[in-house]
């Protein structure tokens, strides 16, 4: 359940107060006090049995008293009598309720069951939302409702708060308010027991009151569906986080506040990173990244100028923009030539821009104008000192002129106190984004740039696969079934070597014997020099018992080896049990970097990816880069290019760069092997050596566990589904009709570009031009688990693919009902391939459990009604004159 009953929750007509009263600093009081206080214009309800009346208004016995039915409740009764109070709004018709009392996980009903489930069990006949337990309440300013125990109120504004933690919500609306900062919402999510931040961002992102959303956040549940919200909802608006719990500490001390385990921090920012959520530090950092995004213009590049009337200021912004990772501008020589007119013999010639502190008003102007016209320069701030020479509200006035008309952001910061009070008010009030210090400025700007990163990767086209590499998931299981067979979870290494090479990961050449004779008949064979590892279920870290031997270039060397070996385990592991060696051949790769990839897995959001630097040190160096699968190459790369090797990785001096190629190869199939494989609970490729020629894996290390749900519903993010492929017969050929792929995105701009001007209308309803990078990618970056696309694909080998046809669905967030829409390219329509992709997916929707799918149709489009009518679509009047709704039930039809 996501958006499903939210609007009564969020625009409510009444609110009842269960548990009303008019004892002073007591819970019903307050939240009384608060719905009367704030502006709401709806009725309010006090529901007391005791009392005839509360708060000066006439109070009713209970639910089943009230003259209508309240569309909200706000319950501040005890735990024990929640479960009744929630079964008694449901029958009345209540269809939402904020419970705001604490304690219902730990109390227990007469069944034995938590009164949270109880609360749960009550409402879900009725589908109920329920916020909280345990939450300080609701806000909504525009409407004037204060349904919450705060001790303040909020204004309106544009700006959505949804906090996990009640204490910091009180304290972030005390902070707002001294600062002017409104809201649409303000959310305390409390235990999350039913409504959770999947559900509240699903709701705010299609809000059209609401222009970012801002979320503090202790833990996650449901991953799959809060992934899905957030990336839905970061497409259309800036969604910003504050993650509490990053060292392990904090991180222990928020899971036993919340009831619920925290996440790995490594993880959370992987997920918030993917689903496109700009990720700050401090709450501090939530408002003045809000506030950036709100009021900034659009950024095209990562390059500052910074303009300075003070060569200290200067250095500070310059110091904290390098360090943060950021690019100072490298001004074009007409720009050096044209402020070289404006500005002092002894201006500092580069940036950043020292205008020197006497400068007047004009010269101000002048130099701003410049930076503005530079080339190289995609965002500007400007920084004053007061000084006595002349007002700094005139500077500001000046200045503003040319900001206003200027297409590149621009950011301020005006230093001091009162004598830049009237200048920083200039700027705040026209919108221009405003900071104290130029560190705060520059952090702003480095926040742009991070969000402008975040959209583009939401949005970037992967590159097609250069080769699907050959995959054996047969094998793989085959090993993994006889490990657990045998009562084991860990592979041994050979073992781990074949399912990985199952996967098409190189690995190196190599055998196992089981005594030291048949180790040297096995090197024999694969040629010396060799490597020379012990074989034992019960030695997971080889090298921690000396149990790997090196560049063993002849057979003596090897039994000698050999018996070390088998000496040291014996002395270090009197338990494990030996079942011989594994013989491996040596490679001679001297200039090969030493890699680590590998998967785990994450209580909250499932498999994991990583990347890092490897060998025997790899805990040590703690070079590490994690993602969420599924991958694309795209994906893999930005994997990559996170970690501190990655540097290394692209050569230097005589050292030439890796294949990186392959290196994006091996990560894609690793995040494939975790869909197909849902016993892989660990795994590690280490060391995975790479170099110019390749990649190869020298050991492998696989932890499993028996399956309990399918490889693909354990992701947070649903992969792609490729048991939704067929093949048919079109007009004497075989197509491949499949869903759609975001590295379909050229293929389907070609597609559209054969699309007559009147076939182009008919499915958008208007005509458009060439649609925009932006727009394809929306079109192939689908969300699986809500959405689906099919394309028919004449495949033919030999030659690019063509897409002859597409049909979607797009499902609400409830899941209940989905929108269609079907295009065929103009020379194939009328010859049944429209028929074939729409019945489709009238099956895939039923399948999954949709109810009705609907679409809007042109009256003109007559061939579209006519196929509409056939399939069993009812066909009514739409929403304008022009269209005709049509509406296919498929429950009735299952």
């Amino acid at each position: 359940m996501t958006v499903r009953n939210l609007q009564h929750l969020f625009k409510p007509a009444s609110v009842a107060v269960i548990g009303a009263s008019d004892r002073p600093q007591s819970l019903g009081a307050t939240v009384l006090r608060n719905l009367r206080t704030g502006g709401f214009h709806g009725a309010v309800y006090p529901v007391n049995p005791k009392h005839a009346h509360v708060g000066g208004s006439r109070a009713y016995p209970d639910v089943g008293a009230l003259p209508e039915t309240p569309e909200l409740a706000v319950i501040c009764t005890p735990a024990q009598t929640v479960p009744g109070i929630i079964a008694a709004l449901g029958a009345r018709g209540t269809r939402a309720a904020i419970v705001l009392s604490a304690g219902l996980g730990a109390a227990r009903t007469a069944e034995g069951k938590t009164v949270t489930a109880a609360m749960l069990d009550a409402a879900r006949p009725y589908l109920l939302r329920v916020l909280g337990p345990n939450c300080v309440g609701l806000l909504v300013p525009g409407i004037g409702l204060n349904a919450s125990f705060a001790h303040t109120s909020a204004g309106a504004g544009h700006l959505a708060m949804v906090s996990q933690s009640g204490a910091l919500a009180t304290a972030m609306l005390d902070w707002a308010k001294t600062r002017g900062i409104g809201f649409s919402h303000f959310v305390s999510m409390g235990e999350s027991a039913d409504v959770d931040f999947g559900d509240v961002i699903d709701y705010l992102g299609s809000d059209p009151d609401t222009r970012a959303i801002l979320l503090y956040i202790e833990s996650i549940t449901a991953a799959r569906k809060f992934m899905s919200a957030a990336r839905a909802a970061a497409r259309n608006k800036p969604v910003i986080a504050v993650k509490a719990g990053r060292v392990p500490a904090a991180a222990k001390a928020a899971a036993s506040h919340t009831g619920a385990l925290a996440g790995s921090d490594e993880v959370y920012d992987a997920a918030l990173r993917r689903a496109g959520i700009l990720r700050v530090d401090t709450t501090q950092e939530l408002f003045d990244a809000a506030e950036t995004l709100a009021r900034a213009k659009p950024l095209f590049g990562d390059r500052l100028a910074i303009l300075t009337n003070g060569g200290g200021p200067g250095v500070m912004a310059t110091d904290a923009l390098i360090l943060g990772g950021g690019r100072l501008a490298a001004l074009a020589p007409e720009t050096v030539a044209r402020l070289d007119t404006v500005l002092p013999s002894m201006w500092s010639r580069a940036d950043p821009v020292d205008i020197i502190g006497d400068a007047p008003v004009e010269r101000y102007v002048a130099a701003l104008e410049a930076l503005l016209a530079d080339p190289g320069t995609d965002a500007i701030l400007l920084i004053h000192a007061p000084t006595a020479i002349v007002p700094s509200d005139d500077i500001a006035r000046a200045c503003l002129k040319v900001v206003a008309d200027a297409h590149r952001t621009v950011l301020s910061c005006w230093m001091g106190g009162e004598g830049v009070r009237a200048a920083e008010a200039i700027f705040r009030e026209a919108g221009v984004p405003t900071y104290e210090t130029p560190e705060a400025g520059v952090r702003a700007f480095r926040q742009l740039v991070d969000y402008r990163c975040s959209q583009e990767l939401l949005m970037e086209t992967p590159p097609a696969a250069p080769g699907t590499a050959r995959v054996d998931v047969e094998a793989a299981r085959k090993v993994i079934a006889a490990t657990l067979a045998q009562g084991r979870t860990l592979l041994t290494e050979p073992e781990a070597r074949k399912v990985i090479a199952a996967y098409g990961i190189p690995t190196v050449a190599g055998d196992t014997a089981s005594d030291a004779a048949q180790a040297a008949r096995v090197a024999s064979t694969i040629g010396y020099p060799v490597a020379l590892k012990i074989l034992s279920p019960d030695i997971s870290h080889k090298s921690d018992v000396g149990g790997v031997a090196l560049d063993i270039g002849n057979e003596p060397a090897l039994l000698a080896a050999a018996a070390a070996m088998l000496e040291r385990c014996g002395r270090l592991r009197p338990g494990a049990h030996i079942e011989g060696f594994s013989v491996q051949k040596m490679l001679e790769r001297s200039d090969a970097h030493e890699l680590i990839v590998g998967v785990a897995t994450d209580a909250v959001f499932g498999p994991i990816v990583l990347f890092g630097q490897g060998g025997v040190a790899v805990e040590v160096v703690a070079d590490r880069a994690i993602a969420l699968p599924p991958l694309n190459l795209a994906l893999a790369r930005q994997l990559v290019s996170r970690a501190r090797v990655a540097k290394l990785l692209s050569g230097y001096r005589n050292r030439p760069a890796i294949d990186f190629e392959a290196l994006y190869a091996v990560l894609v199939q690793l995040s494939q092997l975790v869909i197909d494989l849902p016993e892989v609970e660990e795994l590690d490729i280490n060391p995975l050596l790479a170099d110019e020629n390749g990649v190869i894996a020298l050991d492998a290390r696989i932890k499993v566990a028996p399956g309990r749900s399918p490889g693909a519903a354990r992701l947070s993010i649903r992969p792609y589904p490729v048991e939704l492929e067929e093949r048919m017969v079109f007009e004497g050929r075989e197509i491949c009709v499949r869903p759609i792929r975001p590295e379909d995105e050229p293929q389907h701009s070609r597609f559209v570009s054969r699309v007559e001007p009147e076939d182009i209308q008919l499915r958008f309803l208007h005509a458009i031009g060439t649609l925009p990078h932006s727009q394809l990618a929306r079109f192939t970056q689908i969300d699986y688990d809500r959405e689906m696309a099919f394309i028919a694909v004449d495949d033919v080998a030999g030659k690019d693919a063509e897409t002859l046809g597409v049909v979607r669905a797009i499902a609400d967030p409830d899941g209940t009902r989905a929108e269609f829409a079907i295009l065929v390219r103009s020379d194939l329509k009328g010859r049944g391939l429209g028929a074939f992709l729409l019945e489709k997916i009238i099956r895939y929707c039923r399948e999954r459990g949709i109810e009705e799918i609907i679409g809007d149709v042109l009256l003109a489009n007559h061939r579209m009604l006519a196929l509409a009518r056939q399939l069993g679509f009812e066909v009514e009047a739409g929403i304008e004159p022009a269209l005709a709704r049509v509406r296919l039930s498929l429950s009735a039809r299952a």
